[in-house]
């Protein structure tokens, strides 16, 4: 891509700030609860709570347990504090835990730290797992600059706008099948009150590099934006990251949910779910909850793709992917539980336990051509895969960038600065500070983030 960083500087900046990053995280991870090691039929998995992993929980022990006497225990934790306990334990390198979930943005940073077990030789040997059926956006986006796999998809993710069929329906409104960020705030303006306390639409609030950033750097993308311009200049002030950012937070305001500064995905997830707001723009893996044979709202939700502004598309890469730990004292076990967790049984299980649509999909071609899973997924399966096949992290704005991503920047210390920009926005959206103080503190922080990358 014309601009970015030549690759010899990009790598000895990487490694650079990775290495500083190992050190901060091995102070971190003295004080880090472990896992309490494991013995030789057991594994430790630590995870996000998103409802997918709870259905894994749940069906670990009755098949796969049983089926290989393997057990599993698992730790599961909210996705901030996840992310921080995983940094800390694999850095630590102590085998604490034998896998993780970790997504797309910690692989090449994990695998460059040498705290990732390669996995190209399990699946060289397995067969049946068939790496060539699983998407290649996912695949690339979880191998390293050395070439080597690092991680296998749990379930994959693009983007998406979710929203009440039946209330547009009643009010006699409808949804672009390509909507620009425009019309959904007009829409959520005509909506907002629709039924009772109902509101338009329900965006994340919640401070955290994943929760709040990644559907506002969305926004940032399409409006023009970006958080660095190709010669590691912060652009948090520049006019298109302030308008897209105003327009969040004032969407968010006038017509999004009841304390808007403390919801995330999953608060979103619930306020959909019950019928407290008529639209929310976030993870396409929702698709399943929503469409689960015990979900209120099944049959009730239309989903298009992620709106637009400047660009054509809009909507994220992302994928929770099985990735483990260098010092597992039991990778042979470790990959069993990967290659059962990521590969296709485990999807029919969930098709045959809990209905195709609960299953966590947007990992496999396979998936898309099972005439079970289409029939329970028809609403969102086809949008899904095209907005995942779509989806280029190497240039998903409108100007060139530095390094990589979409909803982040694939720089090691993005995790410290998208969340304390979070959080300086998240106030803006609890109305203690205006959007242009939040950007302003940014910038200030990102000044200092490109200023190394520059020397």
């Amino acid at each position: 891509m014309p601009g970015v960083m030549p690759a010899r500087t990009w790598r000895q900046a990487r490694a650079r700030i990775a290495a500083a990053t190992v050190v901060a995280a091995l102070v971190a991870g003295c004080a880090g609860a472990g896992g309490g090691g494991s013995g030789p039929n057991t594994l430790n998995v630590l995870m996000v709570n998103n409802p997918q992993m709870i259905d894994l929980q749940r069906l670990t022990a009755k098949h796969f347990t049983r089926e290989t006497g393997i057990k599993v225990n698992f730790t599961v934790l909210p996705e901030n504090d996840v992310r921080d306990k995983i940094s800390q334990d694999f850095a630590n390198q102590a085998g604490q835990y034998d896998i993780a979930t970790i997504s797309n943005y910690e692989v090449p940073i994990y695998a460059k730290n040498q705290w990732l077990r390669p996995l190209d030789d399990y699946v060289a040997k397995d067969t049946p797992f068939d790496q060539k059926d699983v998407l290649e956006p996912l695949t690339a986006s979880l191998t390293a600059e050395d070439g080597r796999l690092y991680a296998e998809p749990f379930y994959g993710e693009s983007s998406f706008l979710m929203y009440r069929k039946d209330v547009f329906a009643e009010e006699g409104l409808t949804m672009p099948a390509r909507p620009t960020w425009r019309q959904v705030a007009d829409l959520a303006a005509a909506v907002d009150g629709a039924r009772g306390d109902m509101k338009g639409i329900c965006l994340r609030g919640l401070p955290g590099w994943g929760e709040l950033i990644a559907p506002l750097t969305t926004v940032v993308n399409t409006m023009g934006g970006t958080w660095f311009d190709a010669d590691w200049t912060a652009r948090l002030t520049a006019p298109e990251f302030l308008r897209a950012t105003a327009f969040y937070v004032g969407l968010v305001r006038e017509h999004g949910q009841a304390g808007a500064a403390q919801s995330g995905y999953a608060e979103c997830l619930n306020n959909l779910t019950q019928g407290r707001t008529a639209m929310w723009y976030d993870a396409t893996a929702a698709a399943g909850s929503l469409e689960a044979g015990d979900s209120p709202v099944k049959g009730r939700i239309g989903y298009v793709r992620a709106p637009v502004d400047r660009t054509s598309e809009s909507g994220w890469l992302y994928t929770w992917a099985w990735g483990m730990q260098k010092a597992s004292r039991n990778p042979g076990n470790a990959w069993k539980f990967i290659s059962w967790a990521s590969g296709q049984r485990y999807e029919e299980l969930v098709g045959a336990e809990l209905g195709w649509a609960s299953v966590p999909a947007g990992k496999r071609a396979s998936t898309y051509r099972n005439p079970a899973y289409l029939r329970d997924a028809a609403p969102f399966a086809a949008v899904t895969r095209d907005a995942i096949e779509s989806a280029d992290p190497a240039d998903p704005g409108t100007q060139p960038r530095p390094a990589p991503g979409i909803q982040f920047v694939g720089i090691p210390e993005f995790t410290d600065l998208g969340t304390r920009v979070s959080r300086e926005i998240s106030s803006a959206i609890a109305g203690r500070q205006s959007v242009r103080e939040a950007l302003e503190k940014s910038q200030e922080l990102a000044g200092r983030v490109a200023e190394e990358y520059r020397k």
